[in-house]
C-alpha cells in the first residue's frame, strides 16, 4: 500500500457540531452503528451562568466518550470569565478538553462578535487567549472559519494562536459571511500550515471519499473534520477508511430506527421528537434516490404513527444512493 494511502487510513476524523441535530442522543445512537469517527464535538454552549447549566445542559455532556470515542464540549463566547466557568465545569465532569467556537457563521451571532464574528478582530482574540490561559484546567482547541469577511484574517489569527499552547486548530474553508454558500478556499491552507506551530485540521465540503481523497492531495493534514458529508451519509467515516462493510440501506435502517426510539424517549413521546428527526432528514434525504420525495414524504408527518409508515415507505420504495451520488451538490430542496 502507497504511502498516501497509508495517510489515509491514519488521518483523524471528527464529527463536527451542528446545532440541534448532533444531540446526546444523536452521538450515542452514532457511535452503536458506526466506525471511523475518531472524535466528537458537543453542538456550542453559550450563556454559562455562575450557577453552571440547567438540567437539559447537563444532559448532554453525561457521555465522556462513546463506544471508545471520546466527546468534546464546544463553547460559544466571547467573555474569558464564561469561558473558563465552562472549563472548570466540563473538568468536574471527566472531560480533559474543551473547544473554542470561531467558526458560527450566523449573522445573529458573527454581529455580537462571536463565533467567525470574532475573526477580524485578532487584537480580542489574544486578549481572550491571554485570560482564559491564565487558569484554563485542560487542553483547549479552536474550530474556526477563513474569517468573517475575508479569507485572509484567518493568519493573523494564527499568528495569535501561536503563542498560546492551543491543542489544535481545525478551519473550514469558508469565510463567515459565505455561511455555506460557494465554493470552499483552499487556496490559503499551504501559507496556514507553513506559518501554524499549532496542529492544523480542515473542514469543509467533503461528502464523499473521492472528495476526501482530492483535499488530501491539495492540503497537507491529518485532521479532517466532517459536517454535513456526515449527516448526508453516515457511513461516509467508515467508507473513508473503509472499515464498514455489510449492507447500507439495512444499516441505515437500523440506526433511523433507533434514533427514532431514543428521541421519542428523551422527548417523553412528545413530537418534538419528530422536529428534531427532520432537521437530520433534510440531509439524510440526499442518499436516496429521489431527494425530494423522500423528504416531502416525512416532512408532512404529525404523529409517531405517520412517520413510521413514511420510514418504512422510504426504505421500501427508494433506494439508498449513498454519498457517492453526489445529490446533496445540485439539492434545491427546501426545508
Amino acid at each position: 500500500m502507497s504511502g498516501f494511502f497509508m495517510e489515509i487510513f491514519s488521518t483523524e476524523i471528527q464529527m463536527a457540531p451542528f446545532q440541534g441535530i448532533t444531540t446526546s442522543v444523536f452521538r450515542k445512537v452514532y457511535a452503536k452503528h458506526f466506525t471511523g469517527v475518531d472524535k466528537m464535538f458537543t453542538p456550542f454552549f453559550t450563556n454559562v451562568y455562575k450557577e453552571g447549566l440547567n438540567r437539559r445542559g447537563e444532559d448532554e455532556l453525561k457521555d465522556i466518550t462513546l463506544n471508545g470515542i471520546p466527546v468534546v464540549p464546544q463553547i460559544l463566547s466571547k467573555d474569558p470569565e464564561e469561558i473558563l466557568r465552562f472549563a472548570e465545569f466540563v473538568k468536574s465532569l471527566g472531560y480533559d478538553e474543551v473547544n473554542w467556537n470561531l467558526g458560527c457563521p450566523f449573522p445573529r451571532v458573527a454581529k455580537k462578535k462571536r463565533g467567525s464574528g470574532m475573526l477580524p478582530y485578532p487584537g480580542e482574540i489574544r486578549k481572550i487567549l491571554d485570560e482564559v490561559f491564565k487558569k484554563i484546567p485542560l487542553k483547549f482547541s479552536i474550530k474556526s472559519r477563513l474569517g468573517y469577511e475575508t479569507p485572509s484574517e484567518i493568519l493573523k489569527v494564527v499568528e495569535v494562536i501561536n503563542d498560546y499552547p492551543v491543542s489544535e486548530l481545525t478551519v473550514h474553508a469558508r469565510i463567515g459571511k459565505q455561511l455555506y454558500k460557494g465554493d470552499v478556499n483552499t487556496d490559503l491552507f499551504p501559507e496556514i500550515l507553513k506559518l501554524s506551530r499549532i496542529r492544523v485540521g480542515f473542514n469543509g465540503d467533503i461528502f464523499n471519499r473521492e472528495d476526501f481523497i482530492r483535499i488530501k492531495e491539495k492540503v497537507d493534514v491529518d485532521l479532517i473534520m466532517l459536517g454535513r458529508g456526515l449527516l448526508v451519509d453516515p457511513l461516509l467515516p467508515g467508507k473513508i477508511k473503509k472499515s464498514d462493510t455489510g449492507d447500507e440501506t439495512f444499516r441505515v435502517g437500523k440506526f433511523i430506527e433507533d434514533l427514532y426510539f431514543q428521541y421519542r424517549k428523551k422527548f417523553n413521546d412528545s413530537l418534538t421528537a419528530l422536529n428534531v428527526l427532520k432537521e437530520l432528514w433534510w440531509y439524510l434525504s440526499h442518499s436516496f434516490s429521489n431527494p425530494h420525495k423522500v423528504f416531502k414524504t416525512l416532512k408532512k408527518t404529525r404523529s409517531f404513527d405517520e412517520y413510521e409508515d413514511a420510514v418504512k415507505l422510504i426504505l421500501d420504495k427508494f433506494e439508498w444512493v449513498g454519498s457517492e451520488a453526489g445529490l446533496f451538490r445540485i439539492s434545491k430542496i427546501e426545508k
